[in-house]
């Protein structure tokens, strides 16, 4: 019988194979990790003391604490919402966006086109 572990990883695998997260699902985040992925989908990758140094200029009331923001980082990783490259103050964050289906109403418009010059009676 599967615990809820077992329901936990296979929702992380789940999400993996979907290569990242979505700007659109950006509403349901928490305001401190959507103020950060916000910042991170400008950059779409930053430095962890370019990440401190950033966070440092806002404003008092929008501020996180080192550990707020180390915090929020380590959420943000373990939910794929970011990928990170090397530890500490060496880590560099990169966002792991969703890759994007191609447009279905592309190939309907070149059938659609194709069906009806195929169909064009011939000028003389």
């Amino acid at each position: 019988m599967p615990g809820v572990f077992d329901r936990l990883d296979k929702e992380i695998k789940d999400k993996q194979k979907e290569g990242g997260i979505s700007p659109l699902d950006l509403a349901g985040l928490p305001p401190s990790l959507r103020k950060i992925m916000r910042l991170m989908l400008r950059e779409l990758q930053l430095s962890y003391p370019r990440l401190c140094e950033v966070m440092d200029g806002m404003p008092e009331a929008e501020r996180l604490s080192r550990s707020d923001l180390d915090e929020a980082l380590s959420s943000l990783t373990q939910q794929f919402w970011l990928i990170r490259i090397g530890e500490g103050e060496k880590a560099i964050y990169k966002v792991n966006l969703r890759r994007k289906e191609g447009s279905k109403l592309a190939a309907g418009i070149w059938s659609a086109l194709d069906a009806r010059l195929k169909n064009k009676p011939k000028d003389s």
